[in-house]
């Protein structure tokens, strides 16, 4: 299916603009552009009650985001994209407002640590101890992790993390076109890396995951390749949503077919005409919009 006409415009507007690819930026730069999105969105639905606070890690205190609708049925904890290295509440304040309001849950923004001023496993520790905390503080209420892109890659380590220390309890875990896998030769990253229907390309990945993981050995990548973990088994059910136009989609295939195979109950979105990174560009993409609206159904 061809692209959706406002991915299209989308994208023809980055191109005209001249805009520089984040790996032809420095992290601080790159963060900058990031923030071009923001506008680009603009603001998102009211909520009963806003809060702005800090969380308690063993790394010191990270900033936060609470959104809370009317009576809240549960709680989620949003640990937000950006392959580790941009974006913040900020980006994601709009999507997080409209989770919260067509969830009817408390949404719970953590603003973790980037690489590469602090690489793997900062970020991964860092969204950890705010999933505890959170937990924590839920009174009883049910618990949710989820993420988008290098979000979803912290989300589903946290919930595996979860399984194998004895909790938090989980209800469910989203994962918006998660990075599970960290394999960059990927068909869907030979077919969408490139070109004019790329939102993220090929460069960008091979950037994000430089700063991110670094040297750190192959043989210790379970904790940011959660595709590889020997057992899948006994997670909590699971929402995977995944973008045709997007080099992660095979990612997103293959953890909810490895999840499947591990008894795991798996809902698979795909939206086949949309490109990476949809999900948070709410109020631009109307696919952002109705893909938030079905997560929170």
């Amino acid at each position: 299916m061809p692209l959706h006409p406002q991915v299209r415009a989308m994208l023809d507007q980055i191109e005209a603009s001249g805009l520089p690819q984040l790996n032809e930026l420095s992290p601080v730069d790159a963060r900058k552009q990031a923030k071009l999105m923001t506008e680009l969105v603009g603001a998102g639905p009211e909520v009963a009650r806003l809060d702005e606070f800090s969380i308690p890690t063993s790394a010191g205190k990270i900033a936060a985001r609470r959104y809370v609708p009317v009576d809240p049925a549960a709680v989620i904890l949003w640990i937000h994209g950006g392959g580790w290295v941009i974006c913040d509440l900020d980006t994601h304040d709009a999507m997080c407002r409209l989770l919260a309001t067509e969830s009817g849950c408390q949404v719970v923004a953590v603003d973790y640590r980037l690489a590469p001023e602090h690489p793997f496993p900062a970020p991964l520790e860092d969204s950890w101890d705010a999933l505890r905390w959170v937990a924590e503080q839920a009174s009883g209420q049910p618990v949710i992790v989820a993420g988008d892109s290098a979000g979803g890659n912290l989300a589903a380590v946290c919930a595996l993390r979860a399984r194998d220390r004895g909790g938090p309890e989980l209800a469910l875990q989203v994962l918006v076109y998660p990075a599970t896998s960290g394999d960059l030769t990927t068909s869907s990253c030979a077919r969408y890396g490139s070109g004019r229907d790329t939102f993220m390309t090929l460069a960008e990945m091979e950037w994000f995951w430089a700063h991110y993981v670094g040297d750190v050995p192959d043989d210790s990548g379970l904790e940011f390749r959660p595709l590889r973990a020997q057992d899948h088994s006994g997670l909590p059910p699971t929402i995977i949503v995944t973008a045709e136009y997007d080099p992660l989609r095979d990612d997103g295939f293959a953890y909810a077919k490895a999840l499947r195979n591990a008894g795991v109950p798996v809902t698979h979105h795909h939206y086949d005409d949309v490109v990476h990174a949809f999900f948070s560009l709410v109020n631009v993409l109307d696919r952002g919009n109705e893909a938030v609206a079905q997560v929170g159904a």
